[in-house]
């Protein structure tokens, strides 16, 4: 099979594409500088030419407070650059697989959310890929949808790497202590994407590395990894730390999924922070 994955320059789609070429699965990793996801005769020209099997659409609009004051150009590439896509998949029956996100859920209360459970997303940009998830599934029979969240990988920014340079800088730091989740490593991610794009297993996953933490708590373990003793991470609700757009208290996603369909759960999120930062330590 060929797979092409959009979104290549970012951190999920460069460890996809690399997963894919270890496994000597032919790939083409696009991003804008290939075709604007917006411009739909590009995205179909680009299928056309590609004739991939797949498509793993990593592509998106990521900049939560961001989008809160541009909503048309979140919505643009989110959407409509989203729905250009699902229509090529389509027309030229390619299997799709779209990346989306635990902010498409009201994330209140202190359970788990099922991939079925009622979506009712807090801000511009989780509505945006609410409304992404709506076109593939109207526009295709068959699909994947997986939901993530609280991303970390070696290629582009994180929340690891902020931490990192903060503690250079500072002997504390304020972190809110009350929105809760799951860290996911794009390394341990992209195995088990490129397993699920390989079955006709369709439908809608939720997919992070176990255990989950509080923003405060994963920043308390950078720290202890990196043996940065002298820095205090202050926790902090987060009415001290306000933010543009509203941030979900509770991103907690149940991966029950995952065991029905066969596919093996991703290790604790401690254990890929720590071999995340040895990957960081050896560039």
């Amino acid at each position: 099979m060929s797979v092409l994955v959009t979104g290549v320059n970012g951190q999920l789609g460069y460890d996809i594409v690399k997963e894919l070429t270890a496994g000597n699965i032919p790939c083409k990793g696009v991003d804008i500088s290939d075709f604007d996801i917006t411009d739909r005769d590009a995205v179909f020209s680009a299928i056309k030419t590609y004739s991939p099997v797949a498509v793993i659409h990593c592509a998106a609009y990521t900049a939560v407070d961001k989008a809160e004051d541009e909503p048309e150009r979140c919505y643009e590439i989110n959407v409509d650059g989203t729905r250009n896509i699902a229509e090529a998949c389509a027309k030229y029956n390619v299997n799709m697989m779209y990346i989306s996100t635990d902010y498409v859920f009201p994330c209140s209360g202190d359970g788990f959310y099922m991939t079925n459970d009622t979506t009712a997303p807090v801000n511009v940009y989780g509505k945006s890929k609410l409304d992404g998830e709506l076109v593939v599934k109207s526009l295709l029979e068959k699909f994947f949808i997986v939901r993530i969240s609280w991303v970390f990988g070696k290629n582009g920014n994180n929340f690891i790497k902020t931490m990192l340079r903060i503690g250079k800088e500072r002997d504390s730091i304020n972190v809110v202590n009350d929105q809760i989740g799951s860290p996911t490593y794009t390394a341990d991610l992209a195995p088990l994407l490129c397993e699920i794009i390989n079955t006709n297993k369709y439908g809608i996953y939720h997919a992070t590395n176990e255990g989950t933490c509080s923003w405060a708590e994963f920043a308390d373990e950078i720290f202890r990894i990196a043996g940065y003793t002298n820095v205090t991470v202050c926790h902090v609700p987060t009415s001290q730390y306000p933010t543009k757009a509203t941030r979900p208290p509770n991103s907690r996603l149940d991966k029950s999924c995952l065991d029905d369909a066969g596919f093996a759960r991703l290790p604790a999120w401690q254990d890929a922070v720590r071999r995340y930062m040895q990957t960081l330590e050896t560039r």
